[in-house]
């Protein structure tokens, strides 16, 4: 099939890489124009402009897709199809209309659970046991098109936003080159989401990375692991932001069965110091105990607690937040 693919970030790279590796013909990649980057202000080109240019494909960045100029662009591909995979940028009616199939979409969710622009991380949040990968036939709504196929994704205790992030992108890419044949058959049925069933993730805000600890460990732990890369979870600690790399929930009973005393009951004060080991601390929370494994005090790199605490002497009872 002639494919144009339409996509930005890290997520997208997969699934373009398995287009051609199937040996579809891509006439064009269109992603999202370069940025600014770091104090130097250097441009920095995205993922799937550096993948496109390392295969020689023409790069289409367009500031708005859907002003007239961009479209007739489009147009001029004359693809049979556009393959999207987090894009950026909300495609006209006309542009989705344009190729022979229409417009398709990778959707990182078993649509319709999680429509909307963080799908990921919000499955981790959210404490959910899987998630997947759904082929959408785009519509003008947000995420609401007609579903033609889904690949089932479980999420580990110990997955990370990161870890299901490239889970999910290995898998998004391996559903679209099983699509795009079945697409051009005619093999694909098409689905109507139920709105009922629906629920959106919303764009991670910074401001969702402070660290509340009324809150229960379960719930903390899956906010911790869902935001490891960005915004990442951090508490205040003696006035300074301490972002939280590694932790796990842990028990009072495991707690005594390890010989480490302990400060305070289920009554402590939320975000009390409840024990040190020597390679951990732990935190009461609203419900449970939390055990600090790895941090980063601010203005410093990242390193296990072991380390950590050489250069800050914790005690029992100390208050963090």
């Amino acid at each position: 099939m002639k494919v144009v693919f339409m996509g930005t970030p890290d997520f997208s790279v997969d699934a373009l890489e398995a287009i051609l590796t199937a040996g579809h013909q891509v006439p064009a990649v269109v992603t999202q124009p370069d940025k600014p980057k770091g104090r130097g202000r250097g441009v920095q080109v995205t993922p799937v402009k550096a993948c496109a240019q390392a295969h020689g494909i023409p790069v289409f960045q367009p500031v708005k897709v859907r002003e007239k100029e961009a479209v007739e662009v489009l147009r001029s591909y004359h693809a049979d199809v556009f393959v999207v995979a987090a894009f950026g940028q909300i495609l006209s009616e006309e542009i989705l209309t344009m190729p022979r199939y229409g417009c398709v979409n990778i959707h990182a969710s078993l649509l319709p659970k999680y429509r909307g622009a963080g799908p990921i991380q919000w499955a981790i949040i959210n404490g959910e046991e899987k998630t997947g990968v759904t082929i959408m036939q785009m519509d003008k709504g947000i995420d609401t098109g007609d579903m033609l196929l889904k690949t089932e994704v479980m999420i580990d205790p110990k997955e990370t936003g990161d870890s299901l992030h490239d889970k999910l992108a290995r898998a998004g890419a391996e559903l679209i080159v099983e699509a795009l044949p079945k697409i051009e058959r005619g093999e694909l049925v098409p689905v109507r989401q139920k709105d009922e069933e629906s629920c959106y993730a919303k764009m991670l805000q910074k401001s969702m990375g402070q660290i509340d600890w009324q809150q229960s460990a379960k719930k903390l732990d899956c906010l911790i692991r869902g935001l490891i890369s960005w915004p990442g979870a951090c508490t205040r600690f003696r006035g300074k932001n301490l972002k939280i790399w590694e932790e796990e929930v842990a028990s009072k009973e495991a707690l005594t069965l390890s010989g480490v005393t302990m400060e305070g009951d289920g009554a402590s004060v939320p975000g009390t110091v409840a024990a040190v080991s020597k390679d951990a601390f732990y935190v009461w929370t609203g419900d449970g105990i939390l055990k600090i494994l790895s941090v980063q005090p601010e203005g410093k790199r990242r390193m296990p607690v072991k380390e950590f605490l050489l250069g800050y002497q914790i005690k029992n009872g100390e208050q963090l937040g």
